[in-house]
């Protein structure tokens, strides 16, 4: 895998859709002030121009629900990676009493010197049988990293590496923090249409107020902005899912690591394997693997055969799954 080749055009192709989604805000405001303004035409009669400061009041409110969706989002990691991750049903790992905890704890360690970053704190998610992980903090004095019990029982010693490493990554590049500011951004473009939807809505007798007509504009409008939002903020996670695969080979120096965790997780799902429980809505993003049904242009994760054949530059088959200890492993990580 040429992941630095990698590395280099996931930051690219994010860039681009970051600046996209600045666009789509901005084309927001200016729908919505476009959309007002017919209206106004359109109810007024005898139209003599627009009130004072119309324009500077609708731009004022369309940012204002953008910026304040944003602020309420957020808020979620008010209290850092650890109180979200224990909100998401993960306990600190006990290295002292479990083998497999240890060899978490381990692997933490190793990959924090190899990537030159502060240790985060290792979590466990007891409840989850699947193969999963996520990370989560603002910075690296609150990181956490979160593996699901289903991960330390399957997987062998270089594919948990694999595993810890790809969440390295989303802590090294900052992706907690993006992914919660576009977060952030969607729900204000989702608060916006459901200003206009309320501007809709029937009373009691099934008549509508005067102000529906002001409510279809900023309906239309929000619902774009909204879709195009989410479409976007998905792509970006897509290709930060990306990026965290080509590092986590290079923090490795092996394809197989991850590859197999990615393989094994395939394994599962042809074999039916425990169905995954849904977590903290403010997680879901985070994981390893997505466990939501989302159609493919809001998917936050890219499909994992397409992951698979980029780490190994060609197809590869599922892998069964077993317990860690039956399977054969190679030497410790080699840095």
């Amino acid at each position: 895998m040429r992941f630095f080749e990698r590395q280099d055009a996931a930051r690219a192709q994010t860039t681009r859709l970051l600046l996209l989604f600045g666009l789509t805000v901005l084309a927001l405001v200016v729908a919505v002030n476009a959309a007002l303004a017919l209206t106004w035409r359109i109810v007024t009669p005898g139209f003599s121009g627009y009130p004072a400061y119309f324009f500077a009041v609708n731009t004022g409110m369309t940012l204002l629900f953008v910026l304040g969706g944003w602020w309420i989002e957020t808020s979620e990691l008010s209290g850092g990676g650890e109180k979200l991750a224990r909100r998401a049903g993960a306990r600190e790992a006990w290295p002292a009493s479990r083998e497999t905890e240890r060899k978490l704890c381990n692997i933490v360690s190793e990959l924090a010197i190899a990537s030159s970053m502060k240790p985060p704190l290792a979590m466990v998610l007891d409840r989850e049988e699947g193969i999963n992980a996520f990370a989560a903090g603002w910075d690296e004095d609150d990181a956490v990293v979160a593996v699901t019990r289903g991960a330390l029982e399957h997987l062998t010693r270089d594919e948990l590496q694999g595993l810890v490493a790809h969440e390295f990554s989303h802590l090294h590049e900052g992706d907690t923090r993006l992914n919660m500011r576009l977060a952030g951004m969607v729900f204000g473009l989702e608060m916006i249409f459901n200003l206009g939807r309320s501007m809709c809505d029937t009373d009691a007798n099934g008549q509508r107020s005067f102000l529906a007509l002001p409510g279809f504009a900023i309906l239309a409008t929000g619902s774009l902005g909204w879709l195009a939002g989410r479409a976007l903020k998905a792509a970006v996670s897509r290709q930060r899912e990306y990026l965290a695969d080509a590092r986590a080979v290079q923090f490795t120096r092996s394809r197989d690591g991850l590859g197999g965790v990615l393989r094994k997780v395939a394994g599962l799902q042809e074999q039916g394997g425990p169905a995954p429980r849904t977590l903290h809505p403010a997680v879901q993003h985070m994981l390893l693997v997505s466990v939501s049904a989302d159609t493919r242009w809001f998917a936050s994760h890219p499909p994992l055969p397409e992951r698979i054949r980029r780490i190994y530059g060609h197809s590869m088959t599922a892998l069964p799954v077993g317990r860690s200890d039956e399977m054969p492993t190679r030497p410790d990580a080699i840095f």
